[in-house]
């Protein structure tokens, strides 16, 4: 399991990448924590370099090197690496510099045996998309950015399941909340439920939601296969049933104190289009944590 954490500034990221941090650990994953800072030209990246390789008594940096700095502090602060390296302090002198555009700095995780620091330089979608094909993480996790556009286009478009924290409060008493139903996108939606249930030790919701005052075979089944799993992993889990449109009862029943887990759409971009996307609806209008399982 690769797990990607995408972080923007000191100031807005900490919920995420303490949300990222528990997931990770929940999921034993090799974890990279990115940075996106503004594109720089080739003549900066050349003389950042020179500067870092000569001069490591300058405070230069490229952009966004201040941002994983506060990263690194943040994993010490919660000893996710390792002691020795707490005590070295942040590395900027010997990030690995891959291209023009990303360079990378080596850790040694107390959790997992990868834990990366990454900074690109670029458009924010078309890095992350890169990064998460080159790579092929499992997992991004990103912020409830204000820019709703941009959390749309990375969910659309960037391969991976993606986790937003979206208005997440530490001091929240939270459940899951992953809704049910008889497509292929649930059963994997359960197994990474029972895992974010572990990350955070609390119980689970499971909803199935139907147009019709009625529920086929389909639904049923899939409900009372969900509550098995769950139970035989050792999670506190029930059925719920409710009767609406699924996107608009997901989010009414989710309210602020629930972390929603769902499939992902099975349409096309052009579908999605043209008729919506249910995911996409629900992340748009809720008012927690959402992960979209691909």
């Amino acid at each position: 399991m690769k797990i990607l954490i995408a972080v923007g500034s000191k100031e807005y990221s900490g919920p995420t990448l303490q949300v990222g941090i528990k997931v990770a650990k929940a999921f034993n994953a090799s974890t990279t924590i990115v940075d996106v800072g503004e594109k720089v030209s080739e003549f900066s990246t050349k003389v950042v370099g020179l500067t870092q390789e000569r001069m490591e008594s300058w405070d230069f940096d490229r952009p966004g090197v201040d941002v994983l700095e506060w990263a690194f502090k943040y994993l010490a602060e919660n000893n996710f690496i390792e002691p020795q390296q707490i005590e070295a302090g942040f590395p900027k002198t010997t990030l690995v510099e891959k291209d023009g555009r990303r360079a990378e700095v080596y850790l040694k995780g107390t959790v997992c045996d990868d834990v990366n620091l990454i900074l690109r330089n670029g458009d924010i979608i078309a890095e992350l998309r890169d990064e998460v094909q080159t790579e092929f993480y499992d997992v991004m996790i990103i912020g409830g950015s204000g820019k709703r556009r941009m959390v749309h286009d990375m969910i659309q478009y960037i391969d991976s399941s993606i986790f937003v924290v979206k208005n997440y409060d530490p001091s929240q008493e939270y459940q899951i909340l992953i809704a049910v139903d008889d497509s292929p996108g649930t059963r994997k939606a359960i197994k990474y439920g029972v895992r974010v249930a572990q990350a955070f030790g609390i119980g689970v919701n499971l909803l199935t939601v139907s147009k019709q005052d009625h529920f086929g075979e389909g639904y049923k089944g899939a409900a009372d296969r969900a509550a098995k799993f769950m139970h035989r992993s050792g999670i506190e889990a029930k059925n719920v049933f409710k009767v609406g449109d699924p996107a608009k009862t997901i989010v009414d029943t989710a309210g602020d104190n629930h972390i929603i887990i769902m499939g992902a759409s099975t349409r096309s971009p052009i579908k999605k289009f043209f008729k919506g996307s249910k995911p996409l609806d629900v992340m748009e209008n809720c008012r927690c944590p959402i992960l979209i399982v691909k």
